[in-house]
């Protein structure tokens, strides 16, 4: 496994090494062990998920304020565009942002520590999305903020969508608030 630092220094892109020939593939998409050695990171995953989406769904930006998730994120069918948004207030790159493709083919996967919100555009239609998270999902604690935030300034690829319209929300990714309303981490 690769390891591929962002401008971001705590959100990491992890590439696998493939084997593959004429029957398939073959690749380890998480060793502990490895993933702690490579990466500096000691944590311990306690819930996967998996989500299936269409084309030009975007979910997020979501983050838990109570009961952090750090997140390793992988596509296993499709394609997406990943961000991370650094939330915590002490940091340097506090309200900035790191994105990158994540895809099926390239079989890489991003590193989204706690105090981060986390989000993806659906590229390619029925994309399936798999994570492991640091801690339970705590709906209570669940926080979003707006995808299109001007404070933040995201350049999510939207001319992949059709007519260049917006891309598709959940009701309650439509709420979220802005960075400068937003709780963050201190």
């Amino acid at each position: 496994m690769q390891v591929i630092k962002t401008r971001i220094p705590d959100v990491l892109i992890l590439e696998p090494q493939v084997f593959g020939d004429e029957r398939g593939f073959f690749f380890e998409s998480f060793n502990q062990q490895k993933f702690e050695q490579l990466t500096g990171v000691k944590t311990e995953f306690v819930q996967d998920n998996h989500s299936k989406s269409a084309a030009n769904v975007l979910r997020g930006l979501h983050y838990q304020i109570a009961q952090p998730q750090g997140k390793l994120v992988r596509v296993v069918a499709g394609e997406v565009f990943d961000v991370a948004v650094d939330l915590r207030k002490q940091s340097k790159t506090f309200g900035q942002w790191v994105g990158a493709i994540l895809s099926s083919d390239n079989k890489r996967q991003m590193w989204v520590p706690e105090g981060f919100a986390h989000g993806f555009l659906v590229l390619k239609d029925n994309t399936e999305f798999l994570y492991k998270t640091t801690d339970y999902y705590a709906p209570q604690h669940e926080r979003c903020i707006r995808w299109d935030d001007a404070d933040i300034g995201i350049e999510w690829p939207t001319a992949s969508l059709p007519l260049h319209s917006a891309p598709v929300l959940s009701a309650k990714d439509q709420l979220g608030a802005s960075l400068a309303d937003a709780d963050v981490f201190e």
